[in-house]
């Protein structure tokens, strides 16, 4: 399995358990709940392997830098 199929499997096995344990309630604004729940994990992560380095972090996420920073505060990163 390649590293972005077991990315995908790893989401898709949470989301299955996610809709098994509502327990009838009905789900609202899943995507993005799923977003927020996967964003700040992942800048963390690129940002200790770029060592803290913004602007390669923001390379590696696609993202303009201003983007990123944006992001890091709304997370609480900076």
């Amino acid at each position: 399995m390649q590293n972005h199929e077991h990315i995908s499997h790893s989401v898709k096995l949470a989301m299955e358990q996610y809709f098994r344990d509502l327990d009838g309630e009905t789900p609202t604004a899943v995507y993005d709940m799923v977003l927020a729940c996967v964003e700040k994990p992942l800048i963390e992560v690129v940002l200790v392997h770029t060592q803290g380095n913004q602007t390669r972090a923001a390379e590696l996420l696609g993202l303009n830098r201003n983007t990123l920073r944006k992001k890091m505060k709304a997370y609480s990163l900076i």
